[in-house]
């Protein structure tokens, strides 16, 4: 799509709006693109306008929008606004789709109800807001609504000595056609795995020494990936042992084993993790239907999540998470309503329900390139269903996030029964403190943490590990990374 912007607003912006209607467009200099948008932003003293046309397929339409300037909005926020309305109109009169999320686009579409509800508006005044200035369609203003209350519950005052550990292991035993995550499947890449682990545990040795020289007090620790559970029961024996020998693990607030696929887990596996302290451990199917997993790859079947799920409950890990996702090839309403009745009969602690998203590393694009779509099909029908028999449970949407390209332009949304809600993902979401991270890809982020009934903006630090397995083992442990951290905190007075 070519664009043509007047006025002083972002670019990318306006390609985020696009992309709710065009999934997977491109965008560029080209005139003769049989795709264009113009933008016109005026900025007056009193009011701002902004006049948008759209051309696709030969057809055009154009809208405008002009709002009085606000006391409590701010300028830059109020033009993003005012354009969003022009841009949602223009394309919702030519294409005949109204976006439920409206016209929020980034990753937490809970921000907004957040910074609202802190400035003292009462639920259902923030509902009314994310309707009428951000057109959020109302079933979804309450869901974000709802998800802010229970996090800044389970937020509470966030300390500056607070922090928490992610721990990678970017291997997996096949790769999903969906995924495009740094994680490596061949045999000659699952033969670095012994030289990885000895490597990683020097660097979650150091970060943990860095800490208590620190006196920080760390509050969740999550081993992620890939598939955690890939290696061999000695190998997360050691891995275990190496943060127990750092760290307290009694006092953490949760302690999170991503096992993820069920092929991998076995009886010995989850006693080691039991008896490490790990106290919450995921076992993810995905879907229930063993035809949409052949499909995507996915390199188990229903029988071994079965399997794996009742090793997992029988081990005594008191936290079970199980993931779900919505719209996946070849998948529908009638599959996915039978796969989250027959998780909720299991009854697991948390249920996290993903809507499928389409990205551009993925091997299914290649495969495909009509993957995207843009109303979704039953994934509507699906993300409801999961949201209406979860809460009937009793379960509460306590996290939520959205990614680029995903089937209708829905959402991911964290189920949890009360007090068992999986922390790592708030704070991590939330960037309510610092994140020390290990291992390939891995990103340590340092929180200098602002709320947002300050006016002030949160200060955050990232510091990337080498990408991949074998430039991370070429790297080594960082040394410079150490001093970065420890200059971040003196900065704070700590």
């Amino acid at each position: 799509m070519k664009l043509h912007i007047e006025g002083n607003i972002n670019a990318y912006y306006v390609q985020t709006l696009v992309m709710i209607f065009f999934p997977g467009e491109k965008f560029s200099e080209d005139e003769n693109d049989a795709h264009k948008l113009s933008l016109r932003l005026v900025e007056g003293e009193l009011e701002v306008s902004a006049f948008v046309t759209l051309t696709c397929q030969g057809k055009t339409a154009s809208a405008e929008a002009t709002m009085p300037r606000r006391e409590d909005m701010t300028a830059d926020r109020l033009k993003k606004i005012v354009i969003g309305h022009a841009v949602l109109n223009a394309a919702g009169e030519l294409l005949h789709y109204r976006p439920s999320w409206g016209m929020l686009t980034g990753v937490r579409p809970s921000k907004v109800a957040t910074e609202l509800l802190l400035l003292g508006k009462s639920k259902s005044r923030v509902k009314r807001t994310l309707a009428a200035d951000y057109l959020v369609i109302p079933k979804k203003a309450a869901l974000a609504t709802e998800v802010a209350l229970l996090e800044q519950q389970i937020i509470g005052t966030p300390d500056k000595r607070d922090c928490s550990v992610y721990i990678s292991i970017p291997f997996c035993p096949t790769r999903c056609t969906y995924c495009s995550f740094v994680s490596y499947t061949s045999k000659r890449l699952l033969s670095l795995i012994p030289a990885y682990l000895e490597l990683l545990k020097r660097e979650v040795a150091a970060k943990l020494a860095l800490i208590r020289e620190l006196g920080l007090r760390v509050k969740t620790v999550y081993i992620g990936g890939g598939t955690p559970t890939i290696l061999t029961a000695p190998q997360l024996r050691e891995l275990l042992e190496t943060v127990r020998a750092g760290l307290d693990v009694s006092t953490l607030e949760e302690y999170t084993l991503e096992s993820g696929r069920p092929d991998t887990i076995d009886a010995e596996k989850m006693a080691i993790a039991k008896a490490y302290g790990v106290t919450r451990v995921c076992v993810n199917p995905q879907t229930l239907c063993d035809e949409v997993l052949r499909g995507v790859g996915r390199g188990h079947n229903s029988e071994d999540f079965y399997r794996a799920y009742t090793i997992a409950r029988e081990s005594g890990i008191k936290c079970i998470n199980t993931d779900l996702i919505v719209g996946l090839p070849a998948d529908t309403f009638t599959t996915f309503s039978a796969t989250f009745d027959e998780i909720l009969r299991l009854d697991p602690e948390n249920i996290t329900v993903h809507t499928f998203c389409v990205k551009k590393a993925a091997e299914i694009l290649r495969q495909d390139n009509r993957v995207y779509n843009l109303r979704g099909g039953d994934a509507g029908k699906c993300v409801d269903y999961s949201q209406i028999r979860a809460a009937d449970a009793g379960y509460r949407p306590y996290y939520m996030y959205r990614q680029k390209n995903m089937v209708g332009n829905f959402e991911n949304v964290g189920f949890a029964k009360e007090g068992t809600e999986g922390l790592y993902n708030i704070y991590m979401m939330e960037e309510v403190h610092s994140i020390f991270a290990a291992g390939a890809g891995a990103v340590t982020k340092l929180v200098n943490y602002a709320a947002p009934e300050s006016g002030k903006k949160s200060v955050i630090t990232r510091l990337f590990n080498a990408k991949y397995p074998y430039e991370y083992l070429e790297a080594g442990v960082s040394a410079e990374q150490h001093g970065q951290i420890v200059s971040f905190y003196r900065e704070l007075g700590l």
